[in-house]
């Protein structure tokens, strides 16, 4: 008798935890048992955020030097808090003359758009109020308007059009957060630096990778608190269904973002947005932000080095990366950098490579109120170009950002990588072998 009762108990134990884990994989059910989440994610993820406090994969900068360059970024280190979203008052916002000069007055729909915006914002309107009516108020442009505005609109490609119709959309919906990413516990203060990677659902591969080298979380000597996130939206209906998956990697590497827009080139710059929107109510202390994509090797420790050299001006106005210095827009229809006549005229701006560069934190809530009178543009980097344009921030060129890749004979170089900040692109299997070797105590450059 007993036999059966200890099987029926069994039989019982296990179909209970097979409920429990498969309903822990909808997202609807993890936000309604959130304290249930929280706790396993604390339980799961407690090894894996311990990071290089030390040892050969941490950053090599001595704590003196750190406090020695602290007033750089002063205001930012200040302003600690344990609150997991903080509400920010409304930041003034002037568009430089640079970048008013720098985008001629023309027929063309992005130049009406922005001229018609910069309108708006010198006759004292909010497009808060007036423009963006955000996601849940935003509908798709009509056809029709952009035909009678745009006259060989029929001519743009498909996913071009698309990009058009929802041109006027912003904040969408998080759909995966990460409220306690740059919490303070009021002793180690504000992230020093935040990791943000652009991905998508089916790089899986590329974020382990990462997560596994250069952006494995922790605190760096000198006490420097590093933190990394990861970008996403959601996956092309033609894809497989990855969400269950994602929903349990987010739970278990507490470092996916994931917002409620299909993911494709042309939604990169909506992407690049609704990061900033989080980053400004999630992270206002942060004092510096990386964001490249998830395909890139990236040096944190050199990336650290190079913060901490900053004078305090310069680190508190930073745009650095591999300089794109007076580019004009693709005209050919079957380059993914299309931009037709009838659509944007003008150069482009000066601006750092998408691959990956850097800013400083405190230009993360300016730089999300001039987007505001920005109209989307469907180039991401060039889109975050024109921003810092338009607050008057100037790229500044750093020759150890390398996004389109070095000589061919040095890509296996661990020598020649060790005095990069970034190189693009290498495959996950690459970033882990250089890596590997970089911190080898048997390398000798």
């Amino acid at each position: 008798m007993w036999q059966t009762k200890f099987m029926v108990a069994m039989v019982l134990a296990s179909s209970l935890v097979l409920v429990l884990f498969y309903s822990s994989l909808n997202l609807d059910e993890l936000r309604r048992q959130k304290a249930f989440v929280e706790a396993a994610a604390a339980g799961a993820g407690a090894g894996a955020g311990a990071g290089p406090a030390a040892g050969a994969e941490a950053a090599t900068v001595p704590a003196a030097a750190f406090w020695r360059n602290a007033s750089a970024t002063t205001a930012a280190y200040q302003q600690t808090s344990a609150r997991p979203e903080r509400r920010s008052e409304a930041v003034p916002v002037s568009i430089s003359a640079g970048f008013r000069q720098a985008v001629p007055p023309s027929s063309a729909y992005w130049n009406r758009r922005l001229h018609a915006l910069l309108k708006l914002l010198d006759s004292g309107g909010n497009v808060t109020e007036s423009e963006a009516l955000g996601w849940a108020g935003c509908g798709a442009t009509s056809t029709e308007m952009l035909v009678t505005n745009i006259q060989d609109f029929g001519s743009y490609p498909p996913l071009y059009q698309g990009f058009l119709q929802g041109m006027e959309c912003r904040d969408p919906p998080v759909l995966i957060d990460q409220p306690d990413k740059c919490a303070s516990d009021g002793r180690k203060g504000d992230v020093f630096l935040l990791l943000a990677i652009k991905s998508v659902p089916r790089n899986f591969e590329s974020r382990q990778a990462v997560r596994k080298t250069w952006g494995r979380e922790g605190e760096y000597e000198g006490g420097l608190r590093v933190r990394t996130v990861f970008l996403l939206g959601r996956s092309p209906p033609e894809d497989p269904d990855l969400e269950a998956l994602l929903t349990f990697e987010a739970r278990y590497y507490r470092d996916v973002l994931q917002w409620d827009f299909r993911e494709s080139f042309y939604n990169l710059t909506l992407k690049d947005n609704a990061f900033m929107g989080w980053a400004a109510r999630r992270c206002p202390g942060v004092a510096f932000v990386f964001k490249g994509d998830d395909d890139v090797f990236a040096n944190t420790p050199a990336m650290l080095a190079y913060l901490l050299s900053l004078e305090p001006a310069r680190a508190a106005a930073l745009y650095a990366g591999h300089v794109v210095a007076k580019a004009s827009p693709f005209r050919d229809a079957k380059s993914k950098y299309y931009v037709p006549v009838s659509f944007y005229e003008g150069a482009y701006p000066a601006y750092t490579g998408g691959g990956g560069f850097l800013f400083s934190g405190s230009l993360v809530r300016p730089l999300l109120a001039v987007s505001r009178f920005v109209p989307f543009f469907p180039i991401d980097d060039v889109y975050t170009g024109m921003c810092f344009q338009a607050l008057g921030v100037a790229p500044a060129a750093h020759g150890g950002f390398q996004t389109f890749d070095i000589r061919e004979q040095d890509r296996q170089n661990a020598c020649v990588h060790r005095g990069l900040l970034l190189v693009h692109r290498r495959s996950p299997q690459q970033t882990l072998r250089l890596w590997k070797d970089m911190h080898s105590p048997l390398l000798t450059c």
